[in-house]
């Protein structure tokens, strides 16, 4: 058993900064398998474009995060969720006032080394 009683803050991608705290993952707990982290972005807060090696389940809790694919462009309000699959483009932001807070769990765990973030 591991007994997590603080997240690790992890230094994010994208501009202005957001604040990733891992609970579970490569880094807070040594785990390869999944990582599960606390993203609170700020309003105008915008990430380079990537296409992961992971599928990546995101949960929002306040707030609304842009989610944008090579053929569209969604809104996750709070209270929903979206998939984004190993292997598809995506682009992470939070144009709207307030910014958002969401529970982001990646399989595998999240590494720099596995995103490829656009240039």
């Amino acid at each position: 058993m591991k007994h997590i009683q603080k997240p690790t803050i992890i230094q994010a991608a994208g501009s202005p900064p957001k604040q990733i705290e891992e609970f579970i993952g490569r880094v807070a707990s040594q785990t390869s398998e999944v990582s599960i982290a606390r993203m609170t972005s700020p309003v105008g807060w915008s990430e380079p474009g990537q296409t992961v090696e992971f599928n990546e389940y995101t949960v929002v809790l306040r707030g609304t995060l842009k989610v944008r694919l090579k053929e569209k462009e969604i809104d996750i309000p709070a209270g929903q969720a979206v998939l984004v699959e190993a292997g598809e483009w995506v682009q992470y932001s939070t144009p709207y006032a307030k910014g958002a807070e969401y529970i982001a769990v990646c399989l595998p765990a999240f590494s720099p080394e596995i995103v490829h973030r656009d240039t």
